[in-house]
């Protein structure tokens, strides 16, 4: 079998991992002029220059949103879809060595950004740079997009598939071998209802999570602690504050996780009347899959619906609910939007649209997958089978494109957490499957 990977591309890929992790690039809209922030500024600059020194041809989109990296001829265009931004540090007491300063210890690459997503980006970047060096003639045009607000809400390659050529075909290395063929569509909405003048309520965080923690605080305390107890939900009392505790998981992964505000609802709805409460306890209940208020809604493909309840404040003034919905890939999208509004009205709520994606598909049998496969089985012997995922990646931004690697099943997803790694022998597998994925899509006759 080909080896296109040398030691001299495996200690310039951690330099360049290492160079880019220093700069702390989390979304900070609008400073200094940026669209999100400096930091992410700067390491869009100097990955282009990284590439430029490596013998790409480079552009950076004059009003920062993106840049991309070009090597190759053709008329087809093979894009490899990353993302330069990375989320906050989270807890610095709780890692091991500084965040934005990768070091090497016990066989690992640890830092901010390592996993997700400047190291995938890297191992991808030197597997081209491989070929390169070995004399390749690639037969398609590679397109590194390098792009700058994964982390928020996607307005780079928003911009990117406006202005400029999409791909022929493409892979984001933000996820996990195999190949990820199919991503469900991402629905986020807001229900609007009344406010109460008798119930004050904030819970939930991001959309993406499903609560683990939420917390009433008010005259109704003592009743709602003797409703939690006859229902059997775990909970915690401090003076008049009542926080029910569930069990988080990632939106995709709804149905596995426990709603706290699902069930804080269920206890307060006896005690106090109000439509927002009313639609989490009645309309949706403890079902993440949205069958009691939406129908079953399911397909081969990827399985089902999940329906999470992210957060909910009410105020005196006005009530929100927020919802983020992962939809089965081959779901009706419109009329699935329909039915949630129709729901929301039975309740007196209003349905708003907060963000969409649509979902990603790309057949198993197709070349891209059958190869891409094909690579992987080869390199590893594990014959595990391409997969769907309720998670979203760059990849759906762009027809014909698949989620790939660089972690592997039996990694560690330390992805958003304290002490972000990979290990180094990762990173050199995933660079090894890359150079290979490449050859046979871009350079074989």
């Amino acid at each position: 079998m080909r080896v296109f990977i040398q030691e001299s591309h495996k200690e310039q890929v951690i330099s360049a991992i290492q160079r880019l992790v220093a700069f702390p690039s989390v979304c900070n809209e609008g400073e200094n002029g940026t669209p999100f922030g400096q930091s992410i500024s700067d390491v869009l600059t100097d990955t282009l220059t990284l590439c430029s020194e490596l013998g790409f041809k480079t552009y950076r989109d004059p009003d920062g949103y993106y840049g991309y990296a070009e090597v190759g001829e053709g008329s087809d265009l093979l894009a490899i879809l990353c993302h330069l931004d990375v989320v906050p540090a989270g807890d610095l007491s709780k890692w091991d060595s500084h965040p934005f300063e990768a070091v090497i210890r016990d066989g690992n690459l640890y830092g901010r950004g390592v996993q997700d997503d400047k190291g995938p980006s890297m191992a991808a970047l030197f597997a081209v740079k491989a070929l390169m060096d070995c004399g390749e003639k690639l037969t398609k045009r590679i397109r590194f997009i390098f792009g700058t607000d994964e982390e928020t809400l996607w307005r780079c390659l928003r911009y990117y598939t406006e202005k400029e050529e999409v791909a022929t075909m493409g892979f984001a290395p933000d996820s996990t071998f195999p190949v990820t063929y199919a991503e469900k569509g991402l629905l986020q909405a807001r229900l609007l209802g009344p406010g109460s003048e008798l119930l004050a309520l904030e819970a939930g965080d991001a959309y993406n999570v499903v609560p683990a923690k939420a917390t009433y605080q008010g005259p109704l305390s003592k009743a709602l602690a003797q409703q939690l107890r006859s229902l059997d939900f775990a909970f915690e009392e401090k003076a008049d504050a009542i926080t029910v505790l569930g069990l988080a998981k990632h939106t995709k992964d709804a149905p596995s996780g426990i709603n706290a505000i699902v069930r804080l609802a269920k206890g307060l709805h006896v005690l106090v009347e109000h439509p927002a409460l009313a639609f989490i306890f009645k309309g949706v209940g403890e079902d993440a899959t949205g069958e009691k208020l939406l129908g079953k809604i399911w397909d081969q493909e990827s399985g089902n619906l999940s329906f999470n309840i992210a957060g909910v404040t009410i105020t005196e003034d006005s009530s929100e609910i927020r919802l983020d919905l992962r939809i089965p890939v081959l779901a009706d999208v419109k009329k699935v939007m329909s039915d949630l509004n129709d729901a929301a009205q039975q309740y007196g709520l209003t349905y708003v649209e907060h963000d969409y994606l649509p979902p990603l598909y790309v057949p198993k049998d197709s070349d891209l997958v059958t190869t891409l496969m094909s690579v992987y089985q080869d390199k590893t012997g594990d014959m595990t089978p391409a997969k769907s995922s309720g998670g979203a990646t760059f990849a759906r931004t762009m027809p014909n494109c698949v989620a790939y690697g660089a972690c592997f099943p039996d990694s560690d997803k330390t992805e958003h957490q304290e002490n972000e790694y990979l290990a180094l022998s990762d990173i050199y597998k995933a660079m090894d499957i890359y150079a290979e994925a490449v050859y046979r899509l871009a350079c074989e006759k």
